[in-house]
């Protein structure tokens, strides 16, 4: 293993990676903080939040409409199983925002050899009101306790439903953060059905290595984890798109001042 695919490499990348990061978490918890009044459930559903401000505003009914749609359509299929009416005021008490590591199963061969590794993606985060990252799914979805893990559960689900309306409802703000290299996206997780999950990251991209420098990586540190090293290349190509729209006004307006 020469280069890219071999321990010495993933050292570096690795080093590399995690100070960038680094770096990138700390500027978008920044951010995010600055944004977060905007999308507490008590701002974008007013008095349909415990609460939430008691006049009943348009924008409030149009994005409680747009939940409320969305929770029927998901929230009675499988695997959550929950009863289509909500109950209003919803009680989301102090929601901030919380940022959770992208990870995710991979099965790695080498000739005989077979690993189950979790693979984390360090430039990509769950966006998620604090306390409902999908992290916390397996145990409700597995309690005991019915009652609770329903009511629980039916929180868990409004609350992704929720943020993903609400960031929508603001396009700009979504053209801002893409502006700043922090662009927003909606997935969906194969256990979740359709729930809308929102992620967050950087517009550099990550990758694994071969299957089989990630087992050798497991079996030096006897951790079935590994974690994506970064794209050393995207950071060159990292764009502003305002300068770009600009020199495209220039070219387009006056050709020969624009610069080349």
């Amino acid at each position: 293993m020469n280069g890219r695919d071999s321990i010495q490499s993933l050292l570096v990348l690795r080093k590399l990676t995690r100070a960038i990061a680094e770096a990138v978490r700390l500027q978008m918890t920044e951010y995010l903080a600055t944004v977060t009044p905007l999308l507490r459930p008590t701002a974008v559903l007013g008095d349909y939040v415990q609460g939430g401000v008691k006049e009943a505003t348009l924008k409030a009914d149009k994005v409680f409409k747009e939940v409320y749609a969305l929770y029927q359509a998901i929230a009675p299929a499988k695997p959550f199983s929950l009863p289509r009416e909500l109950t209003t005021p919803m009680n989301f008490p102090s929601a901030t925002l919380e940022i959770t590591p992208v990870e995710y199963a991979h099965v790695a061969q080498n000739g005989t050899l077979t690993r189950n590794i979790t693979v984390r993606c360090p430039l990509s985060w769950v966006l998620t009101y604090s306390g409902y990252a999908p992290s916390r799914i397996g145990q409700l979805l597995g309690s005991n306790t019915k009652l609770r893990a329903t009511d629980e559960l039916q929180k868990f689900v409004v609350a992704q439903i929720i943020l993903h309306v609400a960031l929508n409802s603001y396009p700009g703000l979504m053209h801002m953060l893409e502006g700043l290299h922090f662009p927003v996206t909606t997935t969906k997780l194969p256990d979740l059905g359709d729930l809308p999950i929102t992620r967050v990251g950087v517009a550099i991209s990550t990758s694994r290595p071969s299957d089989a420098v990630i087992i050798e990586s497991a079996e030096l540190t006897g951790v079935d984890a590994f974690e994506e090293i970064v794209t050393v290349e995207d950071i060159s190509r990292l764009s502003d798109p305002l300068r770009e729209r600009l020199l495209d006004i220039g070219r387009e307006q006056a050709p020969e001042l624009a610069p080349r």
